[in-house]
């Protein structure tokens, strides 16, 4: 009897010993990280892996345990983060740092992230939101994934890198994560709600809705007469109808949908096609829609135009549009399409399920698990800290780069090239850099990185010209691809570092004849040096600047579908093409930034590249928006490609100016067309003075200021005025710049992020701040002469141009002469502007005029480096912070913090107080100013 109640005294006490270890054998711990095998076999293992107080890793397999996942985004961390706890609960485990609490169900998987007072900031839905399909590609066990996350109505979502359809705010919208000539993906989302996710994934990926589009015939149709079955699709030659058909689909995408085409009709010979009728569904809510197109193109949906658009045809791209259906109603469609060589295809979705409207998804293609970085912050800055953290910070590109580049397609000979800097610097216009574009070669020696000696006779004296005599930097165009035959190409082939599918089809370009080419394997470590090898010895060797990494999607051959696209490069040294089609440009970026920075250690790398991925910041890499058309609506949509593409975390992006392809009209202009021309350039011009890197480039009519309008056109006066004022305010600019490096800061700034709790700023696409200070406010119309501009609130706004002030938290119909674009100064900001210079280094700013927005507290931190070096990583560099107070009118420039060699500390400071009672314009020649001589010591003054 006694030993009875011995046994069942153990058992009490120790039974709840016994329950907790098993409940804890579902956990393993490590030092930062924790493994949970959860309840339901179907969802299988999470791993939380905290990084810092701020950012948790998330993994997740549908197997036991978690696979071997080498990220190239994430920068591999240097020791383990252990200052962090977790607890286990009845229903899972907790994990707390100082900034924040995940918490996971054992049952489900389904995770909560909360700030550390434990108010959620994001969760997954109920039931985790996790799902594991079998992948297409059969490479091993390779999955489709799906990760979905609660969101609320107010929520706001940006980044995803550079994408082409005029969207800002993508809450409740769709983006396809699809590298091309147009797109630049970055996997990393911003919300308003102060957090942050990377996707660390490498295959296409959709955010929004995960269905793929579907040919037309997924709604019913009716022709032009309302029968069933298709629309009437007529097709034209010279005006003439030449065939009458019922079609159902439209697939003209691809070079693979060329049998689509009607027996018996050569499509060269077709000068346009119409299709009229009708469609219905009773599928109630918002149908969805795409038009991908080029050549001149509309669409009308019951008797309103939708789209009037032109596009070259080896850059065909989607246009969106979508339809609410109350069930079972026709609505009349009608396309006219202008074929010309081109490419056209529409495709549909129904509705998206009600209940999966106004979520958080991502969904990837080939992946062996959902893995997801959660980064938590008090800013969007703090976000993009928190990438940076992960991905890598970005290198304070060098001070040049900041200025003004000249480009065209192209220069042919090396006079060519030398004369137009030499007509810039005889006009006394600023310019920093000139650029060569594609084809210096001989014809037939793609890839050899060779110049065409009886075009380029003197390619070292050139460059030496160009540096020496006219202080003027070159960068020059490399792409991936390697003529078969050429040396470089049989050292490349030798070793297996070649894509062998286009030489195996026997595929040629569109260079003379046609060539048959590949492209190398970026993602394999010896194809990236053997690249740089061969840059190194015939081009980095004869002095290039600069490397501007074309076609890096990458794009093999133009027009092909996605499917080919991957299959030309496929496999990668990592794997599937499939899996890592995403990723080449962060690679190929990796090789050119590691192969320069240990041939010159010293020297300052700048890689401009047609595509990106996350992380890609940190190989010194900019990105422009690729091959737009010069049209309005293009000039429209790169405002927000390029707010969305810095708030993804890389700060340094441009864009053609004035668009890179051109309509006939254009090309032989009469004085109409003429004058839209110069105004479509003018105004991209504007923009393109505030924008990250400032970039003229384009195809024929040329691109030179002088060579776009006569010294006497307003077309001319704006643009050498804007080139000169971004060089002015160089000092501004090139301190936006060190705060990149060493505050992770964004240059190119959504109004969200400085004005979060202002609602009205989350779907505007078409403001942006440009630093601390500057509002700014493209034109983007023909003849418009005014623009609504609407001036964020909890602050008053300054013109630039006049100095008068204007109330917040409202519209206003901003003044926009052509030679003028609105530019606003925040109340409580600062603006420096240095000497009129011709090229960055001509001149120390030792003068700096320091416009000072009263009315509020203000500050501003003048950074300085030698501009060309790695130096400031060591450590040399200076800062000089500027402090003005409001209530007591003080303006108190603090000691200089910081050296490097060659600086100078003394300075005279030309400060204009700018009040609503004194406006001050910054080209006003009569205004009252205080001089502060300052010689790097603390001085505080009292402004007038």
């Amino acid at each position: 009897m006694n030993r009875n109640i011995y046994l069942i005294v153990i058992l009490i006490f120790c039974l709840p010993a016994f329950l907790i270890s098993c409940k804890q054998g579902k956990i393993q711990k490590s030092d930062d990280s924790i493994i949970i095998r959860t309840e339901n076999s179907e969802m299988g293992t999470i791993k939380l892996q905290v990084i810092n107080s701020d950012i948790i890793h998330v993994s997740a397999s549908n197997k036991d345990t978690i696979p071997d996942f080498v990220s190239l985004m994430v920068e591999p961390s240097k020791q383990p983060f252990t200052d962090w706890t977790y607890e286990t609960t009845d229903t899972g485990v907790v994990v707390k740092t100082q900034k924040i609490i995940a918490e996971v169900s054992v049952k489900t998987g389904e995770i909560k992230f909360a700030d550390k007072e434990g108010k959620t900031k994001l969760k997954e839905v109920t039931g985790g939101g996790k799902s594991f399909t079998p992948a297409k590609a059969n490479n091993g066990e390779i999955y489709e994934v799906q990760q979905v996350f609660d969101s609320p109505d107010d929520e706001a979502f940006y980044g995803l890198g550079q994408h082409q359809n005029g969207q800002m705010n993508y809450k409740n919208q769709d983006v396809e994560l699809i590298q091309h000539n147009l797109v630049a993906v970055v996997p990393f989302l911003y919300s308003s709600k102060n957090y942050g996710i990377l996707w660390d994934n490498y295959s296409i990926t959709r955010f929004g809705d995960p269905r793929e589009y579907q040919p037309l015939s997924s709604v019913q149709l009716f022709t032009k007469n309302d029968e069933p079955g298709g629309l009437t699709a007529k097709y034209f030659r010279n005006d003439k109808l030449i065939l009458t058909r019922v079609e159902d689909t439209l697939d003209y995408q691809y070079l693979e949908s060329a049998p689509n085409w009607p027996e018996g009709i050569d499509a060269g010979n077709v000068s346009k096609i119409v299709w009229e009728g009708s469609f219905s569904s009773p599928v109630k809510g918002k149908h969805k829609f795409r038009l991908y197109a080029s050549e001149y193109f509309k669409l009308w949906i019951d008797d309103k135009l939708i789209f009037d658009k032109w596009r070259q045809n080896w850059n065909p791209w989607y246009n969106k549009f979508t339809v609410d259906v109350a069930g079972n109603e026709k609505h009349s469609l009608k396309i006219e399409w202008i074929p010309n060589g081109g490419y056209l295809s529409l495709e549909h979705l129904d509705p998206y399920p009600v209940e999966k409207q106004g979520k958080l998804s991502f969904y990837s293609e080939a992946a062996d698990l959902i893995d997801y970085y959660f980064i938590n912050g008090n800013s969007a800055d703090e976000v993009i800290s928190g990438y940076r953290t992960l991905t890598g910070k970005a290198p304070i590109m060098p001070e040049w780069a900041m200025g003004f580049w000249q480009s065209r397609e192209r220069y042919k000979t090396q006079d060519e090239l030398v004369n137009v800097v030499k007509e810039y610097r005889s006009k006394h216009i600023p310019l920093d850099n000139i650029v060569l574009d594609w084809f210096y070669w001989d014809e037939d020696k793609w890839g050899s990185h060779k110049f065409d000696q009886s075009r380029f006779p003197d390619a070292e004296n050139m460059i030496n010209t160009l540096h020496n005599d006219l202080h003027a930097h070159i960068m020059i165009s490399v792409w991936p691809k390697f003529y078969q035959g050429t040396g470089n190409f049989k050292e490349m082939q030798s070793q297996g570092f070649l894509y062998q599918r286009m030489l195996e089809t026997k595929w040629k370009d569109w260079v003379g004849d046609g060539y048959i080419s590949t492209f190398y394997d970026a993602f394999n470590p010896g194809a990236r040096e053997l690249f740089w090898k061969q840059i190194d010895e015939n081009l980095n060797s004869r002095g290039i600047d600069a490397w501007w990494l074309d076609a890096s999607e990458p794009d093999v051959q133009s027009n092909h579908s996605i499917e080919e696209r991957i299959r030309l490069m496929d496999p990668v040294y990592f794997g599937s093409g499939e899996q890592y089609f995403n990723a080449f440009s962060l690679m190929n970026s990796k090789g050119i930034y590691e192969g320069s920075r240990k041939k010159n250690p010293e020297k300052r790398v700048f890689i401009l590249t047609r595509s990106a991925f996350g992380g890609q910041q940190r190989y010194a890499s900019a990105t422009w928006s690729g091959d737009v058309a010069s049209r309005w609506s293009d000039l429209h949509d790169q405002i927000a490609a390029g707010i969305n593409f810095c708030i993804s975390g890389i700060p340094y992006w441009t864009h053609d100016i004035g668009g890179f392809s051109l309509e006939n009209r254009y090309i032989n202009p009469n004085a109409q067309n003429l004058e839209e021309w110069r105004e479509l350039n003018t105004r991209w011009f504007q923009f393109g003075a505030f924008s990250p890197l400032f970039r003229s480039h384009g195809q024929f009519p040329y691109r030179e200021i002088f060579n776009l309008a006569p010294e006497s056109h307003d077309a001319y006066k704006s643009m050498v005025y804007y080139d000169k004022l971004r060089y002015r305010l160089m000092p501004y600019i090139y301190s936006l710049a060190g705060m990149t490096y060493h505050n992770d800061y964004t240059i190119m700034r959504a109004l969200p992020m400085d004005f979060p709790n202002d609602k009205n700023v989350y779907d505007i696409d078409d403001e942006y701040m440009f630093g601390t200070s500057l509002l700014i406010c493209p034109v983007y119309e023909f003849k418009a002469r005014s623009r609504k501009v609407y001036l964020p609130k909890d602050c008053g706004w300054y013109d630039l141009q006049t100095g008068r002030y204007t109330g917040g938290g409202k519209y206003i119909d901003a003044a926009a002469p052509l030679i003028k674009m609105p530019v606003f100064a925040k109340e409580g900001s600062m603006v420096l502007l240095g000497p009129d210079i011709q090229y960055v280094d001509q001149k120390h700013a030792d003068t700096i005029t320091l416009y000072v927005y009263a009315g509020k507290n203000a500050g501003f931190t003048l950074y300085e480096d030698d501009g060309v070096t790695y130096n400031y990583e060591k450590g040399m560099y200076a800062n000089i912070k500027i402090e003005y107070n409001n209530a007591d009118n003080l303006l108190t420039i603090n000691e200089c913090k910081g050296d490097y060699p060659g600086m100078s500390r003394e300075k005279l400071f030309r400060v204009v107080k700018v009040t609503p009672e004194r406006p001050a314009g910054i080209d006003d020649s009569n205004v009252n100013y205080t001089d502060i001589r300052y010689k790097g010591e603390k001085i505080t003054v009292l402004l007038n």
